[in-house]
């Protein structure tokens, strides 16, 4: 392997060398946003990430001749096999240099890993599943991503092709700007609506957080549960996001709607905090947290992180009345831009509702796969 060595992770010094290794990679790429440290070493703490309840993963280093140049993360997530039914191991924060022999050798080792642990199939990128960034950038590399959406090089595509991994899934991200001039579908949508009277809508109640959390979660693993990748939020996952997410959510546009006082839907929006994270280098102290606090104030940019309703509800034009209020909230907070994001290729009611209202796709990103049963990686 010409001085190529693949290391497991086990020390604080090579857990830190794993984490600030993209600091090497996208120097001097004006798009990539640089993680926040302290949220990385979260996500991979075992004793504090709930992921870990129901999921294992190992990290590891690709060092050629003493210079570190990959990494990637072997997962096994038991909540997406129990789902699915099936035997499917995942790699994840994957990153590495124009090396298709050292990428090759990270993957063959998430292989061996996972097929060790009984796994059939390796998927990913996941960090460390579907419910976090997952998937490579595939088209759109020319704008930096939105909040908790990911980015790579260009070659990251043709190292994976030259790994023998195999396109899984596509998904699209679709932008709207200020002023997109489809209003008027809208309201002839919203206006055909013969019952919308019993509906009512309301904005996340920061008060009550565990309680609105828990709301989303039953909404979400109700209406996404049959899609492709699905993998259901536990208690524990729900609240530890709402922590993360509450030191920067903006609860004005985080809505639900309501039936007889039953949640069965919710729009939940989220500036775009790459916009301010771009300015502190993944450090918050000691000044990073002012310098973010600055630049919070002139986010002009918003992603719809979630929208969707339950499946009892679904065919009653309750997506577009929850839309239009979500609209109208970004609005008058003084966006000028949202990202919807991510959809699946293939899911085609939200693809079209999302062209109804106006979005454009303008950024794709292609999650990979391979079989590895008897035989090889």
């Amino acid at each position: 392997m010409n001085g190529l060595q693949i290391k497991k992770v086990q020390k604080k010094k090579e857990l830190s060398a794993f984490i600030r290794l993209p600091w090497a990679i996208y120097a001097g790429n004006p798009f990539w946003v640089p993680p926040l440290i302290a949220d990385v070493k979260q996500k991979l703490d075992r004793r504090r990430h709930p992921f870990f309840e129901h999921g294992e993963a190992d990290c590891f280093l690709a060092v050629r001749d003493g210079e570190l140049v990959g990494r990637v993360a072997a997962i096994v997530d038991r909540a997406h096999n129990e789902h699915h039914r099936d035997r499917t191991g995942f790699f994840g924060l994957f990153e590495c240099r124009d090396d298709p022999e050292a990428a090759r050798a990270l993957l063959d080792t998430a292989a061996s890993w996972v097929r060790d642990r009984g796994m059939d199939a390796l998927r990913g990128p996941m960090n460390l599943s579907m419910n976090d960034e997952c998937a490579f950038l595939l088209e759109g590399f020319d704008s930096p991503p939105v909040v908790m959406m990911p980015y790579n090089p260009p070659y990251y595509i043709d190292l994976m092709d030259k790994c023998g991994m195999s396109k899984a899934k596509d998904l699209f991200a679709f932008r709207m700007d200020r002023g997109h001039g489809t209003s008027q579908k809208v309201q002839a949508a919203i206006a055909r609506i013969t019952d919308a009277d019993r509906f009512r809508f309301r904005s996340f109640d920061k008060s009550r957080l565990y309680e609105e959390a828990m709301a989303i979660a039953g909404i979400y693993n109700s209406g996404w549960r049959n899609n492709w990748g699905f993998v259901p939020w536990t208690d524990a996952e729900i609240k530890h996001m709402a922590r993360s997410l509450v030191r920067f959510a903006d609860p004005d546009v985080v809505l639900f709607a309501e039936q007889e006082g039953r949640p069965v839907g919710f729009a939940f929006g989220l500036p775009n905090l790459n916009e301010a994270l771009a300015k502190v280098n993944g450090r918050l102290f000691p000044f990073g947290f002012l310098k973010l606090l600055a630049a919070r104030k002139k986010i002009k940019g918003a992603r719809a992180v979630v929208f969707g309703v339950i499946p009892e509800v679904m065919r009653t034009g309750l997506a577009y009345l929850l839309y239009d209020r979500f609209e109208k909230a970004l609005l008058a907070k003084g966006f000028e831009w949202g990202e919807l994001s991510w959809q699946l290729e293939d899911n085609e009611a939200i693809n079209r509702f999302a062209a109804s209202i106006g979005a454009g796709i303008y950024k794709k990103y292609r999650i990979y796969e391979k079989k590895i049963g008897t035989g090889g990686a």
